[in-house]
């Protein structure tokens, strides 16, 4: 029988596999985008899914958190049917356009969305504090800079303390610092064992990352931690190594 609670979704312990994607094949606009991808992402870990523009990795994260339409296959998180709503507070997933209300200020923003999930008052302070926003919470987020904006809406996604947090490319528009602050904040995430998936087309942020995917034309390519898939192509970049596994495909 599936799990279907909130506390017996949170006893799956770490390294245990969050996310299985089965043979999934999506067309979207008529143009076949993922022709048939499986692949396991683990619970406690940071996995990278990275990949040019036009490989797939938006399509596959919408189809992750349950959003996109496909042909066949499926996508299950923690043995239950993704978009089921069992899963609606498991699973946070940050676009690359900005999920919040321009017209309110970042608390206020948060204030609301509590509410919808039921969060409590201190979690608001919490989340504010792991993106950073503690000094522009009262600011409207019309006057925050893109990359304020896109940690407004992390904060958001943080707010049910999800086990499965899905971001698509999350590090854009954001200077060198807060890009370091931010991950140590999805490391903290998956050392308290929840499943990360971030996505990235700039190659080096693959060594952040204990798993990589990567993704060309949508096909996976390969997948394995960095320290692997160099040993794999006797390469001394990830750079080098996803071009010698894309030419081999």
């Amino acid at each position: 029988m599936m799990n279907s609670s909130r506390e017996e979704l949170s006893h799956n312990s770490p390294d245990a596999v969050a996310i299985a994607v089965h043979e999934l094949r999506v067309t979207r606009g008529g143009k076949l985008v993922l022709p048939g991808v499986s692949l396991d992402v683990r619970a406690g870990i940071v996995t990278g899914l990275l990949g040019p523009s036009g490989s797939g990795k938006t399509t596959l994260m919408r189809a992750i958190v349950g959003v996109q339409t496909v042909d066949s296959g499926d996508v299950t998180i923690f043995g239950q049917p993704a978009g089921t709503p069992e899963l609606r507070r498991e699973v946070a997933y940050v676009t690359q356009a900005a999920s919040v209300y321009a017209d309110l200020t970042v608390h206020e923003n948060l204030r609301y969305f509590a509410r919808i999930l039921g969060a409590d008052d201190t979690r608001i302070e919490d989340v504010l504090a792991m993106v950073g926003l503690g000094p522009q919470k009262k600011q409207s987020v019309a006057t925050l800079s893109g990359g304020e904006r896109s940690r407004a809406s992390l904060a958001v996604a943080l707010l049910s303390d999800p086990k499965v947090l899905v971001l698509d490319e999350p590090t854009v528009d954001v200077d060198p610092i807060l890009r370091r602050e931010l991950w140590e904040t999805f490391y903290r995430l998956a050392d308290a064992g929840a499943c990360v998936l971030v996505s990235s087309h700039v190659m080096d942020e693959a060594s952040r990352c204990h798993e990589l995917v990567l993704m060309r034309g949508g096909l996976l390519v390969a997948n394995g931690s960095p320290t692997e898939l160099l040993a794999r192509t006797k390469t001394d970049t990830l750079e080098a190594a996803f071009v010698s596994l894309a030419e081999a495909q």
